[in-house]
């Protein structure tokens, strides 16, 4: 079985599967100050009997990684392992300024994308920020925009706004809010749904070409049946990404 592991600012994805069957999954909280074996005793209790034969990894946070490395020789010595960084064969072209720039987990949401729905399509990922990236027909990687993320901006506004708070992120009993609490998630989710369909519109009317989307990321479920333009929801595409690298690195060439 392969485990891969998705290092966000957040949280952290970790995935194992079974051939090309994602067997399981755990969503964890991501701490940069986290050691090697405090992470190993973690992955350890979450994959229990899982025979791991192979380990694939990408992250944004480097801090994070370097522990990650250091649990991965401890606890899974001498195991294939695949982590994306710069120079790692992805197999998707980087079509942009400085393609060291171009965040792991957005190559490997390209690569997934790409692979289950050809192109072009563009990737709208929910997370601590909302990545928007944008594939070729071809599977290259054109670039995207990124905009402040659910939670991050609802903790933005009740941190500067005095008479208000955090509240449960979820879809009010209207868009015109009949509390301050709904008038929150009203702007949280509508105004996220509106802001995602404006930048795909227009995403795609420079395109020249209809382009599938795909939203994927923890906060998805939030706002996908709201949306006008997002067609497909794939909540373990960067899981898939890794799988498909790490075929990519260990196969005979």
């Amino acid at each position: 079985m392969l485990l891969t592991i998705d290092v966000g600012n957040t949280n952290t994805v970790l995935g194992v599967f079974d051939g090309d069957q994602l067997a399981n999954s755990w969503r964890v909280r991501t701490d940069p100050r986290a050691t090697a074996d405090e992470l190993g005793w973690l992955y350890r209790g979450l994959l229990g009997d899982h025979p791991i034969g192979g380990v694939s990894v990408c992250s944004t946070v480097p801090a994070a990684l370097r522990e990650i490395r250091r649990m991965v020789s401890r606890t899974f010595p001498a195991m294939p392992t695949v982590v994306v960084e710069p120079g790692t064969r992805t197999g998707v072209p980087i079509l942009i300024d400085n393609p060291k720039e171009a965040g792991a987990d957005r190559i490997m949401n390209t690569l997934a994308a790409h692979h289950l729905y050809g192109g072009p399509a563009i990737v709208v990922d929910f997370g601590t920020a909302t990545n928007i990236d944008v594939v070729s027909a071809r599977g290259e990687f054109l670039g995207g925009a990124f905009a402040p993320g659910i939670e991050v901006a609802l903790d933005a506004l009740a941190s500067r706004a005095a008479q208000l708070r955090n509240v449960e992120l979820t879809t009010p009993r209207s868009v015109i809010g009949k509390s301050t609490v709904e008038a929150l998630q009203s702007g949280m989710i509508y105004g996220v749904v509106g802001q995602v369909d404006a930048l795909v519109r227009r995403i795609r009317a420079e395109l020249g070409t209809p382009a599938t989307t795909i939203a994927t990321g923890g906060l998805a479920p939030l706002v996908i049946k709201e949306s006008e333009t997002l067609d497909n929801h794939e909540p373990h595409l960067t899981l898939i990404g890794l799988r498909l690298v790490f075929e990519k690195n260990t196969e005979p060439r």
